[in-house]
């Protein structure tokens, strides 16, 4: 989980509270969430009055400042949250009330989908007089760590191939893959461990026609599961986009080749310089596989991850994958 993020919730917990918080960003997940944490500072009964939400679109600087600068009722706190904050014109105006926060009054800002000019008079006070958190966009690459430490969180274990699994099938939209998860937790409450079983059970991924388990067919040089597999992805082309594939492949080559920088050491050395699972595997494969196959294969990848979004190709996907298959068969 993203470490601002757990500070500010650490914060508010302590009720530790800031005058003012500006968050933006292009993922709008952290954003909703501490939009929830906000709403729920005040206890149940002194929401009614003492909750403020306004939405940028409809409403001027002015209306947010009289709400902010009004006194609670029958509390020692209100809680105003200012959704769609880029939609406010002339937003730069809350400068003055940043300069001179109400103490009573814990304001939350909420830009979402972009980031808030941090040149303007208005943000630098943000920033200085209260708390600043930017969302942004997890990358693909970092999505299997991101939903390895999501389970740590909610005290659900999520193993390196299954959090691999999710990521690649449900990308780094976060609230789907979140929403996947709990799903799974919903149906079965006592487990304490993702499984590919319950993957391929709740979430609808299979388990055996997988972009995982095909290059390692292929490495594995276990041609019947590799054909069938080749063909259920090309009578089936919506189960494994191109693109998909093609970043499966790469990280199960680009794993080929770092292995074959520790071949022949011990296997405490080579956990060690890998880190990853199946590495008896992944050793094996380099038999039929040593490091110039392995390069090879890397370059074609390279070369078909452009083709398969129409740079020197009008081939569709199901025929790019076919000739890939091919050539790194050969």
């Amino acid at each position: 989980m993203n470490a601002e993020y757990t500070k500010i919730l650490q914060s508010l917990q302590l009720k530790q509270y800031a005058p003012v918080y500006l968050v933006d960003g292009e993922e709008p997940y952290y954003i909703d969430e501490l939009s929830t944490h906000f709403e729920n500072i005040l206890p149940p009964h002194e929401r009614d009055f003492n909750l403020i939400t306004l939405y940028g679109k409809d409403v001027t600087w002015a209306d947010v400042v009289n709400a902010c600068r009004r006194f609670p009722m029958f509390a020692e706190k209100q809680v105003v949250i200012l959704k769609e904050a880029g939609q406010l014109k002339e937003f730069t105006e809350l400068a003055g009330y940043f300069e001179k926060p109400s103490p009573t009054t814990i304001l939350l800002i909420e830009y979402r989908f972009k980031k808030a000019d941090s040149k303007t008079k208005a943000v630098k006070l943000a920033k200085e007089k209260g708390f600043y958190f930017n969302s942004e966009k997890i990358k693909d690459t970092a999505m299997p760590g991101w939903i390895m430490d999501y389970g740590k969180h909610i005290g659900f274990t999520i193993p390196e191939r299954e959090a691999q699994i999710l990521a690649t099938f449900l990308g780094n939209d976060l609230q789907k893959v979140v929403n996947e998860i709990q799903k799974v937790r919903i149906n079965v409450p006592d487990e304490k461990e993702l499984t590919a079983a319950m993957i391929q059970k709740y979430i609808g991924i299979s388990r055996e026609y997988n972009i995982f388990e095909f290059p390692e067919a292929i490495t594995g040089n276990d041609r019947d599961k590799m054909f069938r597999m080749l063909h259920y992805f090309i009578s089936s082309p919506k189960a494994a986009p191109m693109p998909l594939l093609i970043g499966s492949f790469y990280s199960h080559f680009s794993k080929l080749y770092q292995a074959s920088f520790v071949q022949g050491k011990s296997d405490k050395e080579i956990a060690a310089a890998l880190g990853y699972w199946k590495l008896k595997e992944t050793m094996a494969a380099l038999q039929q596989w040593p490091r110039p196959r392995t390069e090879r294969a890397l370059m074609l990848l390279g070369k078909y991850s452009t083709m398969a979004v129409g740079i020197k190709s009008t081939a569709d996907d199901r025929e790019l994958l076919k000739e890939l298959v091919g050539q790194l068969l050969n």
